[in-house]
């Protein structure tokens, strides 16, 4: 199948390739949110030590992290949808594994198998959407629908888990995600082409040194510092490498979306930061339980749902500043709930609020990070944007957690939205779609 009838139909689907896509990507956020209300049981049925019980959710926020970059760019010289396959498939057995896993070792070792098919199937299931929806218009309204899924699968997976939980105890979290990857697994086979591969070979050094140095710097910044120091120093060899590599795996022509990168880090810190602490809030302050603090979380899923699908569908340079503007009123209006405070008087308002702003700025950094991107480097485009966010969500909260209060946290992430306000009024370009021939993969034959 070559491009041009891709362009027009998206193989037979229409928009169908897109649903299956933002499935995949549904699954990746829902993994990251859906085991922390299910850890309590994870502990007494495996019999976990804090140790192990933290592990369970750092052995696949970690690998995820640190191999997006590698597996986005695995992608272009492989095979976006080969890679993607790979990905899913990975995803559901290690899912599998770890809803059978006898032992908390098992368990661990599964939820690092996990974040290894996610590293390889988010940047590239992303890729696949920039390259399926070249112009400007569906473009748009693509990654509307990608940034509805992204900010649903949070608040989702902590309703989700409750209810799994409570009805069918803690292994139920992994089984549910198998269906779904097998799901996207064989659609996707069905559905999209194949892409041409750019070819030649994987930047192994700096692979190594970038996904080892993450992995210490996420982890050391947790309060192991000595290992903090290790992730800094890899990343300046990293930095070495990469001037010195003839093919490297972040290459100079990338400097292109710096900025929308750097912007969706601080982005990042200001998204973990919220769902950290505003379930701990609910439970501990407000005394709800894990499926109320779910519930009430429905109004903010649903109004980043509408804003991000909106979002895309919107011209106009001056909507990021403002959706950022509003982010920042409503976690400032959060910072002021009373420990004695109730749903409908002090947390729908300000939920709203961050809702509607968390929307637009995801879909608008998400398309300023692909903005100007050649089609051989959109499988990298979509790891940078993903690592991006990851690591700085992991950066931001390691600071965040140091503050004495969940309301001070969300006073600290309403000063990070409105420097965010400030940068990107100053320093980005209008988001507008890359010329379509420069967007669209060569495709081959299924």
């Amino acid at each position: 199948m070559n491009s041009n009838a891709l362009r027009r139909g998206n193989t037979t689907g229409g928009w169908t390739p897109l649903a299956v896509l933002a499935t995949a990507q549904f699954l990746v956020v829902l993994s990251s949110s859906i085991v922390n209300v299910a850890l309590p049981g994870i502990r007494t049925g495996l019999q976990l030590s804090d140790t192990g019980q933290a592990w369970t959710v750092n052995a696949y926020v970690l690998v995820f992290g640190a191999l997006l970059l590698p597996g986005g760019r695995a992608g272009d010289v492989y095979g976006l949808r080969r890679v993607f396959l790979l990905g899913t498939g990975l995803f559901a057995a290690a899912s599998l594994g770890a809803a059978l896993a006898p032992t908390a070792a098992v368990l661990i070792a599964c939820r690092a198998a996990q974040g290894i098919g996610a590293a390889l199937l988010a940047p590239t299931a992303l890729a696949l959407v920039l390259t399926l929806y070249p112009d400007g218009g569906r473009r748009g309204t693509a990654l509307g629908v990608w940034g509805a899924v992204s900010g649903a699968g949070g608040a989702a997976g902590v309703l989700l888990s409750g209810v799994l939980t409570d009805r069918f105890g803690w292994r139920a979290v992994f089984v549910v995600m198998v269906p779904l990857a097998l799901l996207a697994l064989v659609a996707t086979r069905l559905l999209v082409a194949a892409d041409r591969p750019r070819g030649g070979s994987l930047d192994a050094p700096g692979a190594v040194t970038v996904t080892a140095g993450l992995v210490s710097l996420t982890y050391g910044l947790s309060g192991r510092w000595v290992l903090a120091v290790v992730g800094a120093v890899l990343l300046g060899l990293f930095a070495v490498l990469q001037r010195r590599a003839a093919d490297p795996l972040l290459p100079a022509r990338m400097r292109v979306v710096a900025v929308p990168n750097v912007l969706m880090a601080l982005l990042g810190a200001v998204w973990l930061g919220l769902f950290y602490f505003l379930p701990l809030y609910q439970q501990r302050a407000l005394g709800y339980s894990p499926l109320e603090a779910g519930l009430t979380q429905l109004p903010l899923a649903l109004v980043i749902t509408l804003s991000s699908w909106a979002t895309g569908k919107l011209p106009g340079r001056r909507t990021l500043p403002a959706g950022l503007l509003v982010l920042a009123a409503g976690l400032a209006w959060l910072s002021r709930t009373p420990a004695d405070g109730t749903f409908l008087a002090d947390l729908l308002g300000p939920t709203l609020l961050i809702g509607a702003g968390l929307g637009v700025a995801f879909v608008r950094l998400t398309a300023l990070a692909s903005t100007g991107v050649p089609a051989a480097d959109n499988g990298l485009a979509g790891g940078l944007v993903n690592a991006t966010r990851q690591i700085g969500g992991a950066v931001g909260l390691s600071f965040l957690t140091l503050l004495p209060s969940a309301g001070a946290a969300f006073l600290a992430c309403a000063a990070l939205a409105l420097l965010l306000t400030a940068l990107s009024a100053l320093r980005t370009p209008p988001a507008t779609a890359t010329d379509p021939t420069s967007s669209t993969l060569p495709l081959r034959k299924a």
